[in-house]
């Protein structure tokens, strides 16, 4: 498989992770300990998972880290609603932070089926 960094999933969920951040930065102050840590930590672990996946030997392992991808993916698109809601973020960051998430959600699927199709494959003879 391709190096991580070539891969668009790893690198759409870099680009949200970095966003999220700085949109984590304009929470209230109360929030920080709180949710905007946690946007940070769901984000953040979207990229590192997939490189994680993507370094180690066999499909299976690889799908079991794109599998923790997507949970954590799950999990900022549900922080950034909330923020949406609560009015921490503009409706146009909300926006953007959608977008960007979407984006990495369709890649990382795409990349998930096709290693869980090279899971299932057996090797000719």
């Amino acid at each position: 498989m391709a190096h991580y960094k070539t891969l668009k999933a790893w690198q759409h969920a870099q680009r949200l992770a970095v966003e999220c951040s700085k949109a984590a930065r304009g929470f209230p102050d109360y929030e920080h300990a709180a949710l905007a840590d946690q946007l940070r930590r769901a984000a953040y672990s979207v990229p590192l998972n997939i490189a994680e996946g993507n370094t180690r030997l066999g499909a299976r392992e690889n799908r079991r880290y794109l599998d923790t991808a997507r949970a954590s993916l799950a999990e900022v698109e549900t922080i950034i609603e909330m923020a949406r809601d609560l009015d921490y973020v503009t409706p146009a960051d909300f926006g953007r932070l959608e977008a960007l998430a979407n984006e990495t959600g369709r890649t990382l699927y795409g990349l998930l089926r096709k290693v869980s199709g090279a899971a299932v494959r057996i090797p000719n003879p």
